[in-house]
């Protein structure tokens, strides 16, 4: 059984997870058993999908590729793989410097693994996979690579030019995943808005929701990875009409003062970002922004950080990730910028934006008490079942706590939920 058990271990996104969950799915019809982010690894052999987004998340794929070529020296594993985007961006430098690992693939060809394992890839398969996350949710990848120059990002140097997927092909997979039993759909790409530009001529992406919302047994539908400029409004009226279409949208903005907007190269100014939002809460009343903001890129100065702070309190964003500004080779700003500012200033900037943001959702949290809000639940967990409503999307938002009492609730059902209490991020409620 070991030497037929593969073990499977996935970092950084979302966008890899899927990657995964085809790789596993034509691992098991080659007649292995594929094990996910177990603990303790289960086979002779190790499939490492990698992320190289920034410097944290390499170095956390490169420890764990050593971890695994100590358990190949040692004798508790057979083979090592390593695919993804770590491996895509320095492949020939990771061959030389960690020979322990038999092959490394890139983000794209990893189908020739298969082939390394004397096993054939099934094209009538490309859109199966298994699932990693719950049942009644799954990622659905509309695009791959990204065609914007944003000063600070490796990605398009590491998945190359955008690439759309034919819309047919993608409602052919969601049917296929809804027969599954899945019912939430968090739709994601490098950049959702330029979807359907380079196939069809136009951006499609508000065509694709719509006709994925019409697609019986699609229950939520939410949307990850939106750019702000030249955004499609047509999907304002997708959002507003359509009841399975989440009132919620992931719009990585970045900054707001036009002098990093500029140096970052993000083609929209500090005016146009605020219309946007403007635009957003009026044309989809209810709508629940998500957005990521980055500290510390070089040349922003102390006014360039005030401002973005005032914008955050000044918005009130209902979901906000932050991070620190990392010089990636090969990006705009590593050949253009010196990276001046120092270490503990961008720590000292990021955590007082979180800080801002944390007040602001413990507000934005409590006035929802009282409510009735429609709940999926996830999972249960000691003494509690734990979900979401359609503003919150798996791992990275805010959840529901509900204490377990006398009626079992079942995991991927929706419920009526009131909101009895919050905290910080998360809500306390009671089955209506």
């Amino acid at each position: 059984m070991k030497r037929k058990t593969i073990d499977i271990i996935t970092l950084g996104c979302s966008k890899n997870l899927v990657d995964s969950e085809h790789l596993i799915r034509q691992l098991e019809e080659a007649g292995y058993h594929v094990t996910h982010d177990v603990e303790q690894p289960k086979g002779q052999i190790a499939v490492i999908n990698t992320c190289g987004f920034i410097g944290d998340a390499k170095e956390e794929s490169i420890n764990l590729i050593l971890e695994f070529a100590r358990a190949k020296e040692e004798g508790s594993l057979e083979k090592l793989y390593v695919m993804g985007c770590l491996s895509e961006r320095y492949l020939k430098e990771l061959a030389i410097e960690i020979p322990q690992v038999d092959k490394f693939y890139g983000k794209f060809n990893w189908k020739e693994l298969l082939q390394d394992l004397g096993k054939a890839y099934h094209d009538d398969l490309h859109i199966e996979r298994t699932l990693t996350t719950p049942k009644h949710y799954a990622y659905l990848k509309i695009s791959e690579g990204c065609d914007r120059k944003c000063s600070y990002c490796a990605i398009p140097i590491i998945t190359g030019k955008h690439v759309s997927r034919p819309i047919e092909e993608i409602l052919d997979e969601v049917k296929y995943l809804v027969e599954s039993g899945v019912r939430e759909f968090q739709i994601i790409a490098q950049e959702l808005t330029y979807y359907g530009v380079d196939l069809y001529k136009k951006q499609m992406l508000p065509e694709l929701i719509e006709r994925i919302s019409y697609i019986p047994g699609v229950e939520w539908i939410r949307l990850h990875y939106a750019y702000p400029a030249h955004f499609p409004t047509e999907l304002f009226r997708v959002m507003r009409e359509r009841p399975n279409v989440c009132k919620y949208m992931d719009i990585a903005l970045q900054h707001i003062s036009d002098n990093m907007l500029e140096k970052m190269r993000r083609h929209v100014t500090k005016a146009e970002t605020y219309q946007l939002i403007e635009r957003f809460r009026k044309e989809v009343p209810g709508i629940h922004l998500r957005t990521t903001l980055m500290v510390g890129h070089p040349g922003e100065t102390e006014a360039d950080f005030e401002e973005l702070k005032e914008f955050v309190r000044k918005v009130n964003f209902d979901r906000m990730g932050a991070f620190a500004y990392s010089e990636e080779e090969g990006t705009y700003a590593a050949a253009t910028y010196e990276d001046a500012i120092p270490q503990d200033v961008k720590q000292a900037r990021l955590d007082e934006l979180m800080s801002i943001q944390q007040g602001i959702s413990a507000k934005l949290s409590s006035m929802k008490v009282g409510q009735c809000m429609k709940v999926i639940i996830d999972r249960l967990e000691g003494n509690y079942y734990v979900g979401r409503t359609e503003f919150d999307s798996p791992e990275v938002d805010p959840e529901v706590l509900i204490e377990q009492g006398e009626d079992d609730l079942h995991i991927g059902n929706f419920y009526q939920v009131e909101v009895i209490n919050s905290d910080d991020f998360d809500l306390f409620g009671r089955i209506v």
